[in-house]
């Protein structure tokens, strides 16, 4: 997994984000991109642990310990080391089929639970999701799933967003997102 020595030779580094002054002026995305050899360098620092408590997601004290969607992500660091992209986005869409969502808002207990954070600041998994996600829609390896057929239904926004706020429904949102093709505010039509 990685780069066997990477975790010693390389530091943690995080993406750069755009002030909070100049977030609260537009809509914008304000996490900046990394370069490509950046994120590899950062995949490379994933050890192989032989047992990744980052991908298995549990509760220990009642607290979220791992992925709670048990995402491999040990082997989609792997692929981005090895540079490559698609295979890492065809891992990340076995376990999760809406990361967009997840490699933004998911509060990252992967990152907690990753055994390097024994000793040193852990791999950056949910910057290395986020960009496996960007670029697959970069590239066109992710596009819209349209429906067959429109049922006429509507669903509203709210509904959606409480789907999306649960933890085991956040699963199934991309398969009902597939069922829209038009917004009409304040509703989604199926």
């Amino acid at each position: 997994m990685g780069k066997p020595t990477g975790f010693m030779e390389y530091l943690r580094e995080v993406a750069a984000e755009v002030s909070p002054r100049d977030r609260i002026r537009n809509w914008d995305e304000f996490h900046l991109p990394m370069p490509d050899t950046d994120l590899q360098t950062q995949a490379s620092r994933c050890m192989d642990c032989g047992t990744p408590f980052c991908h298995t997601g549990m509760e220990i004290n009642r607290m979220a310990s791992g992925c709670p969607i048990n995402n491999l992500i040990p082997e989609w660091n792997d692929l981005i080391y090895r540079g490559l992209w698609k295979e890492a986005l065809d891992r990340l869409h076995k376990t999760n089929n809406f990361p967009e969502f997840t490699g933004r808002v998911c509060p990252a207990p992967c990152e907690g639970s990753c055994v390097l954070g024994i000793t040193n600041p852990p791999v950056t998994i949910k910057n290395i999701e986020y960009s496996i996600v960007e670029k697959g829609w970069e590239q066109g390896w992710i596009t819209p799933q349209l429906p067959h057929k429109r049922t006429g239904k509507k669903l509203p926004l709210s509904v959606l967003a409480l789907l999306v706020s649960l933890p085991l429904t956040s699963l199934i949102v991309r398969d009902i997102g597939s069922r829209y093709t038009e917004r009409r505010s304040p509703r989604l039509v199926c």
